[in-house]
């Protein structure tokens, strides 16, 4: 086997071990909880049959992949603006609940490992009380063909209208975890830390952040002679929000063993991380306000949560 496939395919095991293959070293809500058996399995088979990539490569393509993340990067600031009013609405208010959540109360909602799970209740919960019928979505996928099995959770507020339809809002609290790669480029990781800390938006534009990521990631790979792994694949990624669910509003109260305690443990942290990352945005945010005048409507969302939205 090439040398070169060998540190690659390392590199992105001890991404898998530590990770999980989606992030939950940082917030923990690009978690798949695949078993360390699947995990081995899925890294076999990387390295026995995905090693395609690792050729030599010239230095037009390496050229070439710094062009394409150079444009990539121009379509990041679109898709991040909000299609609809209530989307700037309620990713404001998202953005408050989550810095108003103290440690103290986040409760234990799962008897196994956490993955930040208690952190997206507290959140649903405030939504509720707040009058909007937010849900922690949890979805469960086979692995079919390259695409590896796995499961996610999420948060959705269903948006009623007028006429009787519903929208559904997808929020994904740790949003940028789900595109970590190993040995990226600079460039990317300057793409990656543009992308929202949370996402709040339709499915639709949630799709155009997957396809520019993995664009993104294929032309920083590229440039290091690594083949994308599955567990960052198009397909992979759309499963984790596209995938059957089952809405949950009320975790019943877990007992604490000795195990989950130290995993609950870890939320705390994941918590201060999370509400650190928010400041952080929404400054940046407030002092591109007087170069975006134009745009000040979607800085400045009205608040209007009770109209947007049916009460429960």
């Amino acid at each position: 086997m090439d040398c070169r496939v060998c540190v690659a395919a390392g590199d992105w095991l001890a991404r898998v071990v530590g990770t999980g293959g989606g992030g939950v070293g940082q917030i923990g809500g690009g978690f798949s909880h695949e078993s360390e058996h699947d995990l081995a399995l899925m890294v076999s088979d990387f390295l026995e049959n995905g090693s395609g990539g690792a050729d030599s490569r010239c230095s037009s393509d390496s050229d070439s992949a710094l062009s394409d993340l150079a444009n990539l990067a121009e379509k990041i600031p679109f898709c991040k603006i909000p299609v609809a009013q209530y989307e700037s609405d309620m990713l404001s208010v998202v953005n408050s609940l989550i810095l108003s959540i103290n440690e103290t109360d986040l409760q234990v909602v799962k008897s196994s490992a956490c993955n930040a799970s208690c952190i997206r209740f507290s959140l649903v919960k405030l939504l509720r009380r707040s009058g909007y019928d937010a849900a922690v979505c949890a979805t469960k996928w086979q692995g079919s063909g390259k695409v590896p099995g796995g499961d996610h959770e999420y948060i959705d507020v269903v948006n009623y209208n007028s006429t009787g339809t519903s929208e559904r809002l997808i929020i994904d609290i740790d949003f940028r975890s789900h595109f970590e790669i190993a040995r990226a480029v600079d460039s990317y990781d300057r793409i990656l830390n543009s992308l929202p800390v949370i996402y709040v938006g339709s499915l639709s534009r949630l799709k155009q952040f997957l396809q520019i990521m993995v664009e993104a990631a294929i032309s920083s790979l590229k440039q290091n002679s690594m083949p994308l792994p599955p567990w960052r694949s198009l397909a992979y990624l759309q499963a984790k929000w596209q995938s059957p669910y089952e809405r949950q509003f009320n975790p019943e109260e877990q007992k604490i063993s000795k195990t989950s305690f130290v995993d609950h443990m870890q939320c705390s942290g994941h918590l201060k991380r999370l509400q650190s990352l928010l400041h952080s945005e929404m400054e940046a945010e407030r002092l591109l306000k007087p170069m975006n005048s134009d745009n000040n409507w979607r800085l400045k969302p009205e608040r209007r949560k009770h109209s947007l939205f049916r009460n429960l």
